[in-house]
């Protein structure tokens, strides 16, 4: 049976992105992208400034949702995900929104960030 889920009231400047579904396909959050875009932030930096306006760097699969459904919102550059390498802890993933691609690259390096926030179902 589906369950009926209900679109999330958003804020002034605020974009719905979709849903997330877990590995079988249960919806778990709403993914709502915050207004604003900052340029040239280590990786450090970026989760410091998504924080302060109240979000978090979306993780790679939310970064796919995003590309699908609100790649008018980014420019076409790369872009920081909140998720870090797992066998490298000074290595970071990110994502660009020319072509959708995703990579690991050193947390030093600098590059553009969005910020998201989770609303759970």
């Amino acid at each position: 049976m589906l369950k009926t889920i209900t679109l999330p009231d958003l804020n002034p400047g605020e974009r719905y992105a979709g849903l997330i579904l877990d590995e079988t396909g249960t919806p778990t959050h709403h993914l709502v992208l915050l207004p604003g875009d900052e340029d040239s932030l280590t990786f450090d930096a970026a989760n410091k400034w998504a924080a302060s306006i109240g979000g978090a760097l979306p993780t790679r699969n939310e970064q796919s949702l995003l590309y699908a459904n609100c790649k008018a919102q980014f420019e076409s550059d790369w872009y920081w995900s909140g998720e870090q390498r797992a066998a490298v802890s000074g290595d970071a993933w990110y994502q660009g929104f020319d072509l959708g691609y995703q990579f690991i690259l050193i947390k030093s390096a600098e590059l553009r960030a969005r910020a998201v926030r989770r609303l759970p179902i």
